[in-house]
């Protein structure tokens, strides 16, 4: 049962690592099939360019034309992960009333930066040119992603400042304002690359809406990116952006269990895209 995940969540701390994404999974993966029975899949592998891993898959539940569209960029460590891991946002999205996509992109050894978030600029590309087919809004379309995915987005941003995005939903991202991780520097490359590689003034200059949040148990490094970013708005801005503490959540659930029973976040980023 859902209400005994959060002490189970606390005992895990801020650790990192496959063994912990795996306890993460089993503790959401009823929830996760539950979701599934109730939002099948709209369309599956829909190529958005040329590699093998240019797939992303749609999701809907509203008869409605026009629908806002939530693309979910899944996380990863720039090593692995699915689209298939991140179908509970989109169907989650879905469930809310808007055209839902959850995309794969390159991964390592393959990719190196910037082609993460090349990637994200291409997906939002496609769906630009097709999701009306598919009873999208192409000037709705919203970017979600979780750790590597908000890495993604935010490289996105500074390669295209004027990216047709309507607002991007960052969780526990790397924006650039703490040092380089050795178990980044294969994406990065060499440290004394890194922050001419980094995006921080792209995320903290842009007029795009953004929605930042991270959980109580992310590691230190991804709660001073979040308040990083928070104070780097309010300085540039004059105010901070839509912000988010969740409680009870580590790294790897802050994402995953979204479309389950604690709503708390889903509901901000619905009311969120909502105002977009």
């Amino acid at each position: 049962m859902e209400h005994a995940v959060p002490v189970k969540i606390a005992e895990m701390g801020r650790e990192l690592g496959p063994q912990v994404v795996e306890t993460c999974r089993a503790l959401y993966a009823d929830t996760h099939a539950a979701l599934g029975a109730r939002v099948p899949a709209l369309a599956m592998d829909c190529t958005y360019g040329p590699h093998e891993r240019h797939r992303l898959d749609l999701y809907r539940t509203s008869a409605t034309s026009d629908l806002p569209v939530v693309l979910f960029v899944h996380g990863g460590g720039f090593r692995m992960g699915d689209k298939a891991g991140g179908a509970n946002v989109a169907r989650a999205m879905a469930e809310a009333g808007f055209l839902g996509a959850a995309m794969n992109y390159r991964l390592l050894p393959d990719a190196r930066w910037p082609e993460g978030g090349e990637d994200v600029v291409a997906a939002v590309e496609w769906l630009r040119a097709n999701c009306a087919a598919h009873d999208g809004d192409p000037a709705r379309i919203v970017v979600v992603g979780t750790s590597a995915g908000s890495v993604h987005i935010a490289t996105a941003l500074r390669l295209r400042p004027d990216l047709p995005v309507a607002g991007a939903v960052l969780l526990s991202g790397l924006y650039g304002y703490t040092p380089l991780d050795e178990r980044d520097e294969p994406y990065y490359g060499p440290d004394a690359d890194y922050p001419q590689r980094m995006p921080r003034d792209a995320v903290a200059q842009t007029a795009i809406p953004l929605f930042v949040a991270c959980a109580q148990y992310d590691p230190q490094r991804f709660q001073a990116e979040f308040l990083g970013l928070m104070q780097a708005r309010l300085e540039r801005h004059g105010t901070m952006p839509v912000g988010m503490i969740v409680p009870g959540h580590n790294h790897y659930t802050l994402a995953m269990h979204i479309g389950g029973e604690d709503r708390r976040l889903l509901d901000e980023i619905v009311r969120f895209v909502e105002g977009c």
